[in-house]
């Protein structure tokens, strides 16, 4: 059997079994081995539920302590655990559960009544609240620990992110133990995480950064979270006191510097600040340095593949750059085409290969030989070059991918729905450069003649079919779309044109 993150957070409670796991401000800590506890019992329920290895648990729950506790009891009975982001849809949530069929499907609280119609021979419905409650943990009040921990290899599925495709249709990336054990254990050693440290948690826990990087490296370590369910520029700056990292999105940085109080004195007992999901500008790099006296550490990553490059913990951390490959991965540039190695410093597609990339798309076989190469290369779908210093630079995106906010949004998923709309003749949706969330989510579209539709009404015919970082924070009703010679809308036209729109 492989070493797995149960194994990691096993080793760290007999470490540390009386040190806080959890800290929640204005609430009682927990402990690693209350969390043992609770995770065991958990596990009982999945059990006793019919959950067996390989069978899918899908939450979609808020962030809260027992969410984690439910992700550890997955590991612990070789369940894949499949996280959904809170602002779905039904619509979108009816397509994930035909999808991933799983075994079990926990929702939130408020929404019980509304999904515990979902539940079927097949398909067990629980609620979980932000408060320990719910009936997932009513049931785990009442149930024995278990203590059989499920042995899993290194290329059994440990979890299943849905990311979306441009085609429209998500995309299930199977991750495997060994994918999150390996990445976990790189990153461990690239930014000299220790059980001492004490981790400002305010990310979601839906997707990597916030579960299988952020919460990953504090339960294999024996370190400390400080769980944080929203973010607060002054609860943030409170907390730096007595925290020693915090993980962020390029968002937390540019609201952090807003505030007069982020000082070389608020962040003195600081080691260490992450930023990734998007770009973050040599401006605010320069700015928080000087404000601070930290460097902010970019890296690099993606739903298939965790995380794959970081800016050095001792040595530059380059504005711009997203560092170098960390121990046991590799990263070339290749020709788009033909998948040929290119010379260092030309821009050609990333691509990667190593223990942290994905086992493939769920059920999808064809989608996922479509992208890796023979010799199992993933192709990222991401422009960049080595530079001389070996430096790893993204360029552009080989799709037009919409990062706002730290999430991605596909622009097909919201063309094909205003699309839809009779009015409509065709849709264009693009990224412009917004000065809180990154990317502005904006949509430019031509109605048909004789027809009347404005932004408004587009806006609300989008409200209910898709999550709210999905829709467009601007609309623009246009006679035609730009396109070149060869008829293919030229979105880089577009970009220009509305660059200022959310400018100040």
């Amino acid at each position: 059997m492989s070493k797995t993150i149960f194994d990691m957070f096993e080793a760290s409670c007999q470490a540390c079994a009386d040190k806080a796991l959890f800290e929640r401000p204005g609430q009682s800590s927990i402990s690693y081995q209350e969390a043992m506890v609770q995770a065991r019992q958990l596990a009982s329920v999945l059990k006793d539920l019919g959950v067996k290895p390989g069978d899918r648990v899908a939450a979609q729950v808020d962030k809260s302590v027992e969410a984690i506790l439910l992700y550890l009891a997955c590991l612990q009975t070789g369940g894949v655990f499949l996280p959904l982001n809170t602002a779905y849809t039904g619509t979108e949530i009816d397509y994930f559960l035909n999808d991933a069929e799983p075994r079990l499907f926990v929702c939130t609280l408020a929404s019980f009544d509304e999904h515990s119609k979902r539940a079927t021979s097949s398909m067990a419905v629980e609620s979980l609240g932000s408060d320990a409650d719910g009936t997932l943990m009513a049931l785990a009040a009442k149930a024995q620990p278990l203590t059989e921990v499920m042995a899993r290899s290194s290329e059994d599925a440990a979890a299943i992110l849905y990311t979306s495709g441009t085609t429209g249709r998500s995309k299930g990336a199977i991750l495997t133990h060994g994918n999150l054990a390996s990445n976990c254990e790189s990153l461990i050693d690239a930014w000299r995480f220790e059980s001492t440290d004490r981790l400002i948690h305010a990310l979601p826990i839906f997707h990597t950064h916030g579960l299988f990087v952020a919460c990953n490296m504090a339960l294999a370590t024996g370190a400390t979270m400080i769980f944080l369910t929203r973010f607060d520029v002054d609860e943030l700056i409170d907390l730096m006191g007595s925290s020693t990292v915090l993980m962020g999105v390029p968002t937390f940085y540019t609201r952090l510097l807003k505030s007069s109080r982020l000082t070389h004195e608020a962040t003195q007992g600081m080691r260490l600040f992450t930023a990734g999901s998007a770009p973050l500008s040599a401006e605010e790099h320069a700015t928080f340095q000087e404000r601070t006296g930290h460097a902010i550490l970019e890296r690099y990553g993606m739903t298939e593949t965790c995380m794959i490059t970081s800016n050095p913990y001792d040595g530059e951390r380059r504005p711009g750059a997203v560092g170098m490959p960390l121990p046991g991965v590799e990263v070339r540039i290749a020709d788009r085409e033909s998948g040929a190695a290119l010379p260092q410093g030309e821009i050609g597609a990333i691509e990667v290969r190593g223990p942290n990339v994905f086992l493939g798309y769920w059920r999808m076989p064809e989608k996922t030989a479509s992208e890796f190469r023979d010799d199992r290369f993933f192709i990222t779908g991401d422009l960049g070059l080595i530079d001389a210093d070996g430096y790893l630079r993204i360029v552009g995106r080989d799709k037009d991918l919409v990062i706002s906010g730290g999430y991605n949004v596909y622009p097909k998923e919201v063309e094909s729905l205003i699309d839809e709309l009779p009015e409509v003749v065709e849709s264009a949706v693009i990224g412009v450069a917004h000065p809180d969330l990154g990317e502005g989510v904006t949509a430019v579209v031509v109605v048909r003649p004789g027809m009347s539709l404005d932004a408004t009404q587009i806006k609300e015919a989008l409200s209910d079919k898709l999550a709210r970082y999905k829709q467009p924070k601007q609309v623009f009703v246009v006679e035609e779309l730009p396109r070149n010679v060869m008829g293919k809308v030229q979105k880089n036209e577009l970009r220009v044109r509305y660059a200022d729109i959310y400018k100040s």
